[in-house]
């Protein structure tokens, strides 16, 4: 056996490894070393360990698993290189390769487990990150047998959303998120899980640690349960609020880094946060939009969907997905640059299929119309045979191009019934005219 590399075993946990469980796990998630902490020693396994300052570097692996195509992987790989910069690691190497199905013991087999191990070695890596679900045994497995920390999609994606998270909302569902995750992950790295309580005045029926743990993130998952239900009755409360005063709502969907927040902006002139990255902005925000001839709307701008989101995300992001199942019509934003657009579509109609949206009325809105060769297709406008409404609308958000036909198109799905207005003295008074 390889003898341990100082700075890489045990030198800084994952998320399921070294979140105290009776506390929130947001504090420590992070890849990569926060709070100006350029030095400390772990001891795992008997082993004294340093974590050295700067991003934590990372050896990514993606394999081809069964009839999956080599085009497909090379996408997923592009994807995995995205959420890796988001989180904040240095991708140092890429390791490919072909099974027909995972290992069930490392996922990946002995052979590639011990290139992946001379990789990480060359290259100092501290963390090998799978573009793949494991279990846990699968990562007790693998770090011991690579001796670095081992992170799979969930876990990362888990830590990108609390990094990104602002609202107290927003922070109790990764928080949740990130609980439930751990819960099924409290063997790994603790060695005082394995004792049993005991001493004078604690004698008794006993009571592993493990289980005690495990007994108080239950309770704590329950509790955040319970503040996240609020939460969602009061959402629902205002949309109630909402449909009593005749406003139709709109939420923007789609994948993420697909231009949401960018296109929310240019609606209603919000100035929230858009960046071009993935999940730049987790929070939902709902602003009125203003639309001539059309009835009162309100716009809200959801978190950005993945492939293989997490089910624990899903879950507990209910509360702001709803503003989307109770909506009356989803803005599905495509990003027309990527060339992944369909499977990124398929992506977002199965989370969409997951909440309860599977039957809303949708109007696709190509975006990126100005990187993605489509110029001239800004403003083009497709309708559905059937309802002989607008469908699909090409534009781009960030240059304004095809924005007032997307308006004209919202127009028509939501047409003012009364074109004027009374005032206190009954005379009729006209909405003013959008620029």
């Amino acid at each position: 056996m390889k003898s341990a590399r100082p700075g890489k075993a045990g030198a800084r946990n994952s998320p399921a490894q070294n979140a105290a469980p009776t506390s929130s796990p947001q504090t420590g998630s992070h890849l990569h070393a926060r709070h100006g902490i350029t030095k400390s020693s772990a001891a795992r396994g008997g082993l004294a360990v340093e974590r050295r300052s700067g991003n934590d570097r990372a050896v990514l692996v993606q394999l081809a698993m069964g009839k999956v195509l080599a085009s497909d992987v090379a996408d997923d790989l592009e994807e995995l290189q995205a959420l890796v910069s988001s989180a904040g690691a240095d991708v140092v190497a890429t390791i490919t390769g072909k099974r027909d199905k995972p290992d069930p013991s490392l996922y990946v087999g002995s052979g590639k487990a011990s290139e992946i191990a001379l990789e990480a070695s060359n290259n100092e890596a501290e963390l090998v990150i799978f573009n793949h679900a494991l279990s846990g045994a699968q990562e007790r497995n693998l770090e011991r047998a690579l001796e670095c920390r081992v992170v799979d999609r969930r876990a990362l994606i888990l830590d990108i959303f609390a990094q990104r998270a602002r609202s107290a909302e927003g922070k109790l569902a990764v928080e949740l998120a990130q609980l439930e995750h751990l819960s099924t992950r409290l063997v790994r790295g603790w060695s005082h899980l394995e004792r049993q309580r005991g001493g004078i005045g604690m004698r008794g029926p006993g009571e592993k640690q493990l289980e005690m743990d495990k007994r108080i993130i239950v309770d704590k998952i329950r509790a955040l349960k319970e503040r996240l239900e609020k939460v969602g009755r009061q959402r629902h409360t205002q949309r109630r609020q909402r449909a009593r005063s005749n406003t139709r709502g709109i939420a923007i969907v789609g994948y993420t880094n697909a231009g949401k927040s960018t296109l929310f902006n240019r609606l209603t002139a919000a100035g929230t946060y858009a960046a071009n990255q993935l999940f730049a902005t987790l929070d939902t925000t709902v602003r009125k939009l203003y639309v001539a001839e059309a009835q009162p709307l309100v716009v809200s701008d959801t978190v950005g969907f993945v492939r293989d989101l997490p089910h624990e995300l899903v879950d507990a992001f209910k509360a702001t997905l709803l503003e989307a199942v109770e909506s009356d019509l989803l803005l599905h934003v495509v990003d027309g640059a990527s060339e992944a657009r369909d499977m990124q579509i398929e992506a977002v109609n199965g989370v969409l299929d997951e909440i309860g949206a599977t039957d809303m009325r949708r109007l696709i809105v190509v975006n990126k119309c100005d990187l993605s060769g489509l110029t001239d297709e800004a403003g083009r406008v497709e309708y559905d045979p059937e309802t002989k409404l607008p469908s699909r609308v090409f534009v781009s958000a960030r240059t304004g191009a095809g924005i007032p036909e997307l308006r004209a198109a919202l127009q028509a799905h939501f047409p003012r019934q009364n074109t004027g207005y009374g005032d206190a003295d009954g005379a009729e008074q006209t909405q003013p005219t959008l620029a």
